[in-house]
């Protein structure tokens, strides 16, 4: 085997980590891929680094996509458009009642969507030492070194990030889909009523709000959480005209908002303890067309 086909046979084993950890910093499949890619280009290129002087190749790679996700999600948090890009890539929209109740895989997508938007709280730097240390091990003085940080200040990064991601607790989530519709329709009466106790009363304490413009309509993209904001928000909901079709987003509860026969915009929910906690909300008219274009009828 010559010195080409063993790099290409030692890259291909380690595609499978390399994909996990972009798409698990990234929250994108697609942009997992790119940077990928970019790791192989760099590896192979000619004269570009020295193999020789490498004593962990897999280790260099998987630096190089962290470093690489890094600046991902840096120029990510630079364009508005893009703050909560990834989700709408890889959100699947279903029928009411498609999958059984009973269903434990319906409700690992719920419990992974839910996280994926928690995750998104966290600055990159958080995202990138929390993700690295606690999912994929990597130690810490690899992780300072790629935030250009202390040790020290490295650990205090991950350790903030660990302490805002385990706030979040799956245990919480209502996971009966009756008991879940029934608070988004709760939800969705006291917006058409403008009854704002009533609204406050059915979003948890420390709710957050999504929602992706995406390129289409990068004005609308906004983050927001507390029970005052995202209950002004939710006053655009009450819409003359509109129409809600209840469906699933990844498992959890959802409706799409349609206005003048065309889907306005795809709404999904997390429950917690009888409460909203996070509302996704994807406004893109491109991917909405998508993925109206996978229901039946």
């Amino acid at each position: 085997m010559n010195t080409d086909a063993q790099l290409i046979a030692r890259f291909e084993s380690c595609r499978p980590h390399l994909l996990a950890v972009a798409a698990r910093l990234l929250g994108d499949r697609a942009g997992a891929e790119d940077v990928v890619q970019e790791a192989w280009l760099r590896l192979s290129r000619p004269g570009a680094t020295d193999l020789d002087a490498i004593a962990n190749i897999d280790g260099w790679m998987t630096t190089v996509v962290a470093r690489t996700s890094l600046n991902a999600l840096r120029a990510r948090g630079a364009r508005p458009e893009y703050s909560v890009a990834g989700i709408g890539y890889d959100i699947v929209v279903r029928p009411v009642g498609e999958n059984a109740p009973e269903d434990q895989a319906i409700l690992a997508e719920q419990v992974a969507f839910a996280l994926d938007l928690v995750l998104r709280r966290l600055s990159p730097p958080e995202r990138l030492a929390f993700i690295l240390h606690d999912s994929f091990g990597m130690a810490f003085t690899d992780i300072a070194g790629l935030l250009g940080k202390s040790i020290d200040a490295t650990r205090k990064i991950a350790s903030r990030a660990r302490n805002r991601v385990r706030a979040f607790d799956p245990a919480a989530m209502e996971t009966d889909p009756a008991g879940q519709r029934a608070v988004v329709d709760a939800f969705f009466s006291a917006s058409m009523d403008g009854d704002l106790d009533a609204l406050v009363d059915v979003l948890h304490p420390d709710v957050g709000f999504y929602a992706d413009g995406g390129a289409t309509r990068p004005e609308a993209t906004a983050t927001l959480h507390g029970r005052r904001d995202v209950s002004r928000r939710a006053a655009a909901f009450a819409v003359p005209g509109a129409s809600l079709c209840p469906v699933t987003i990844n498992g959890a509860q959802a409706v799409l908002v349609q206005r003048d026969d065309q889907v306005r915009a795809a709404m999904a929910f997390t429950i917690s303890e009888g409460r909203i906690l996070q509302i996704y909300s994807l406004l893109d008219d491109s991917r909405l067309r998508q993925l109206i274009r996978t229901l039946p009828g």
